[in-house]
Formats: C-alpha cells, structure tokens, sequence
C-alpha cells in the first residue's frame, strides 16, 4: 500500500513540475513579446535609424532617430495633406543607454539651444529579429529602418 502511495506522488510530482515548466516557458515568451524579458545589452544600436510615422486627418508625421555614439539627432518632418508642403525640425543632443533603456535628450533644435528639450525615454526590443524602440511614456514603437528597407 505504501508503495503505491509513494508511487501516485513521485509522478504527481513529475505532473506539477511539468506543468509548471510549460507554464514558466509561456509567461516567457509573453514577457519577450512585450519587451520586458530581453536581454539585449550586447545589441549595437551605435550607427542605426529609427523611424515613426503618424498618420492624422489634415498631415503626416514621419520622426525619425539616428543613433552615433553617445550623440543623437531627432528630426520631425510634417508633411501637410491640403497644400503638400513639407515642414522640418532637426534636433541634436546626446543619448545615455542603460541596458535596454535609452534616454534621449535633444536640446539643440538647427544649431540653437532651446529651453525645453526634447526628451524620449525608450525601450529597446526585438521581434522577428527587428529592432525597435517602444516610448515609455506614449507606447509608439519605432522600427529599426534597416529592418524594412532590406535591399
């Protein structure tokens, strides 16, 4: 009797542990989908483009980040539907990366200091091998342009 006792929980216990392996490897992935479970220090962003485009009813906003070094430059391009004119801002600043955390801080807009600079801080993730950036503060997500424009 003790033995069949002891045999129902040592394969219950293989069951649990089973189960708490599938369950651990799908809160895994879930966790790497949003970009929380990454571990992405070793990835080189130095050189790379990062783009985000917004579509609004009266223009488009297309931004765009280019990463060299510790230096960065933020340009905003807004292309206005009605007249088809074209507006732009080119920032420059410096960029400060803690593992897969990047701050961004422009406060040069076309060779003047502003007030105010423009501040991201971004979230560096990967899916399908393509490398984004995911705005903490408004979840855009900014694509790694060389990911899309495969030549």
């Amino acid at each position: 009797m003790k033995k069949i006792v002891f045999g129902i929980l040592f394969f219950s216990a293989l069951g649990v542990k089973a189960q708490y392996g599938t369950l651990n490897e799908i809160l895994n992935r879930l966790e790497e989908r949003k970009g929380i479970n990454q571990h992405l220090e070793n990835v080189n962003v130095d050189d790379k483009k990062f783009v985000f485009i917004k579509d609004a009813d009266d223009h488009t906003e297309r931004d765009f980040i280019i990463i060299k070094g510790n230096n960065a430059t933020y340009v905003e391009v807004f292309d206005d539907k009605a007249t088809g004119e074209s507006s732009s801002n080119v920032f420059t600043g410096d960029i400060i990366r803690k593992k897969n955390i990047l701050s961004l801080r422009a406060n040069i807009l076309e060779g003047k200091k502003v007030p105010i600079p423009v501040t991201k801080t971004l979230l560096l993730t990967r899916q399908d091998n393509i490398l984004y950036l995911i705005d903490v503060n408004t979840k855009d997500r900014w694509i790694d342009e060389a990911s899309y424009s495969k030549k």
